[in-house]
């Protein structure tokens, strides 16, 4: 049964941010029956999975029953972009981007990275190009040249992307994974606009925060907020501010609690949004505006 967000405690929390069970039924309510929070916008999810898996309708269709409005498809490589451009033509509720994801990047980059800018010469432009970025957790463990191999390749296919960025005036979603200080100098020495940056799925701490502040650029959280260990993350965010926050699943990745260890999906932003309102101590209809309000102002969307 659906709770009405407006009946929700955003005051019960805890000293570590997390909301208690024990102050009453309505937690258990929220995070463990459907939610629904009215104009909230999915940031960054990956659909490629579930078009592949024929469940792309009914994604949608619950992501709208729990109160989406938006949502943002993010690109990793070549053979998700043509995917994604067909969303956002078939469905008004998707935008997508493209870009190649650190984890895809390998010794042919640049034959997918010369087909990237023809896509903003479409009558249904990308929002962003993105996803890319640098990752040294998916390097290889016991084979150092070839980990030092790759993460120059990295580096190179970053350095492309973001110049082509700066020329096509794009925001750019970044992601670092294992490499904040390196995606940071990159950017810094790319003269791109900061305020046009947003490192998704942003898990580091007030200090990391505080350099995308100074500089302008943004961090956007996902259902690793939610967790039990992640008061570093929740800092970070009140440090940032409810003005700036953008939030996202990244699904099929980091469901919140309580679908934590489960496929994740773009309805499952409600848990994320429910959770952040209590943090931020609003009510949900103003946590609505204010993050929809970024995200659109952020890739542009009308």
């Amino acid at each position: 049964m659906a709770l009405a967000m407006g009946e929700l405690a955003t005051k019960e929390i805890d000293p570590t941010g997390i909301r208690r069970i024990s102050l009453g039924l309505r937690f258990g309510q929220v995070l463990g029956g459907f939610v629904s929070m009215a104009g909230i916008v999915d940031s960054h999810t990956h659909l490629h999975s579930f078009a592949l898996k024929g469940i792309l309708d009914p994604t949608l269709e619950a992501a709208t029953e729990a109160g989406l409005r938006r949502l943002v498809t993010v690109g990793t490589d070549s053979d998700d972009w043509e995917c994604y451009a067909g969303m956002a033509e078939k469905y008004p509720q998707v935008d997508y981007t493209v870009g190649i994801h650190p984890c895809s990047v390998d010794a042919d980059w640049e034959t997918r990275y010369s087909q990237i800018e023809a896509f903003w010469s479409r009558k249904q432009k990308p929002v962003a190009l993105g996803e890319i970025g640098l990752d040294r957790f998916h390097l290889p463990r016991n084979d150092e040249a070839a980990a030092k191999e790759i993460f120059s390749l990295q580096v190179a296919a970053c350095e492309a992307q973001l110049q082509l960025a700066k020329n096509l005036d794009a925001p750019v979603v970044i992601h670092s994974r294992g490499a904040f200080e390196e995606c940071v100098s990159l950017i810094d020495g790319s003269g791109i606009d900061w305020t046009k940056v947003v490192f998704h799925c942003f898990s580091e701490g007030p200090g990391e925060m505080k350099q995308l502040l100074d500089r302008g650029g943004f961090g956007s959280f996902t259902g690793v907020i939610t967790f039990k260990n992640a008061e570093s993350v929740r800092e970070a965010a009140k440090l940032q501010g409810l003005d700036r926050l953008m939030i996202e699943t990244d699904a099929p990745y980091l469901a919140p609690m309580p679908k934590r260890g489960k496929p994740n999906e773009p309805a499952y932003l409600a848990y994320t949004a429910a959770f952040c309102a209590a943090l931020f101590g609003v009510t949900p209809e103003v946590f609505a505006e204010k993050t929809t309000t970024r995200a659109k102002a952020f890739y542009g969307l009308g």
